[in-house]
């Protein structure tokens, strides 16, 4: 009976350690506000920037915006990159696979100074993050 205990122990910590595999956490440095009119860039301050994070999670093979009240995700691989689409239209999250990073640098500045992008839509206006991965 003990021996039975245990298995079935052991085989449930296995399921809950293997149910999250993925995990991406970006720190963002730099926040773009566009409105079609308007255009405002600005540095965000570290004391600030934990606060606006990007956070990630696989769960049971299902991706989550966990930052943005968990919305479902569509991930696409595509070369150098990963995006998460959220699945009703409000913004997406490029990702560079570590990697892949110096291949990616050599593309432009932006990918040579970030890791990732976060991209919110607010009506017809826009909010973007670019940022770290830590």
């Amino acid at each position: 009976m003990h021996k039975f205990l245990f298995v079935f122990v052991f085989s449930l910590f296995a399921n809950f350690c293997n149910a999250q595999s993925f995990s991406f956490t970006g720190i963002p440095s730099t926040k773009v506000t566009e409105g079609g009119i308007e255009r405002n860039a600005e540095k965000i301050e570290q004391s600030k920037a934990f606060s606006v994070a990007c956070v990630v999670k696989e769960i049971d093979g299902k991706f989550f915006w966990e930052t943005r009240g968990n919305k479902p995700l569509l991930k696409i691989d595509s070369g150098a990159f990963i995006t998460f689409f959220a699945v009703d239209g409000s913004g997406y999250i490029r990702v560079i696979k570590p990697s892949l990073k110096d291949a990616a640098s050599v593309m432009s500045n932006t990918e040579k100074n970030f890791d990732y992008v976060e991209h919110l839509t607010l009506g017809l206006r826009s909010v973007t993050y670019y940022g770290k991965s830590i």
